[in-house]
């Protein structure tokens, strides 16, 4: 398998990794679990998503491709930017719990524009999926 894939092949695996904790984390936040307030659950989501970033930086080396000339990578990177503030706001810095249940569920939103960005390479997402 080349580095390129296997590159791919993590990405994708981070990006199921960091949803799913994200998921979990979110409900925690809903039901107002202590768990989220445990040391483990604060620091993995960073390693998790240190290593998504990582792959994804990664294979554009790989490729030698240059993300600031691609539109659909430069959506992916402000998709991206939106769902780490909405997450933050999500998990921990909302003001109230409403508000922290809108922003995880715009920072869920947010996370599946970038999954139909990367699969479709368009600014479009899931539209151009859609359309064909």
């Amino acid at each position: 398998m080349s580095v390129y894939l296997t590159l791919r092949l993590l990405h994708v695996i981070f990006a199921a990794v960091t949803l799913s904790g994200f998921v979990v984390r979110g409900y925690w936040m809903i039901v107002e679990s202590d768990w989220l307030d445990r040391r483990a659950t604060r620091i993995a989501p960073h390693i998790i998503d240190t290593l998504f970033l990582a792959t994804g930086i990664g294979m554009l080396v790989t490729i030698s491709l240059n993300p600031f000339s691609q539109p659909w990578l430069m959506a992916k990177f402000a998709g991206l930017m939106l769902y780490v503030l909405l997450g933050t706001v999500a998990i921990k810095r909302g003001s109230s719990r409403v508000v922290r249940i809108a922003a995880f569920i715009a920072a869920l939103a947010t996370f599946a524009y970038i999954v139909g960005v990367g699969l479709t390479r368009s600014t479009l997402s899931w539209i151009a999926f859609l359309t064909g």
